[in-house]
């Protein structure tokens, strides 16, 4: 006998996506998921807009916190963000249409290290967060 095969990844992200209310009202679509990574999109909308005409890093930390949660958990395993860190280095205007990829780093037992990366179409960093999850274990599907 083989070892047992979870459910594909992206088929976990799905229904993780259909729970998460939070991503979906942001307008947030999954573009890829693997085994610890996860491709994101997402427009800048008026709504997420502040006083300087450009996306709030509240938002944006938003964005890069989602794309870990769901390059973390696509093993089918939960998963839960005990810290991150961000960096926005470039601003994103109304209407930007935004990528996060999440690149789990280190995998150690149940502590994992992730860097998510914020571009924009241009390929113009606008963040980079560096977060850590814990796995807690049950299935996400």
């Amino acid at each position: 006998m083989g070892a047992e095969v979870g459910p594909d990844p992206m088929v976990v992200a799905e229904a993780m996506f259909d729970r998460d209310a939070a991503s979906q009202s942001l307008g947030m679509a999954l573009v890829e998921v693997e085994i610890g990574r996860a491709v994101l999109s997402m427009t800048v909308l008026d709504h997420m807009v502040n006083g300087l005409e450009v996306c709030h890093g509240g938002f944006l930390f938003t964005f890069a916190d989602s794309a870990m949660a769901f390059a973390s958990n696509a093993g089918n395993e939960r998963a839960f963000a005990s810290h991150a860190d961000i960096d926005f280095v470039n601003p994103a205007p109304l209407g930007a249409e935004l990528t996060a990829t999440a690149t789990t780093v280190v995998a150690r037992g149940k502590l994992n290290v992730h860097d998510v990366v914020i571009t924009d179409a241009a390929g113009t960093t606008i963040a980079v967060m560096r977060g850590r999850t814990l796995t807690v274990g049950g299935p996400v599907a």
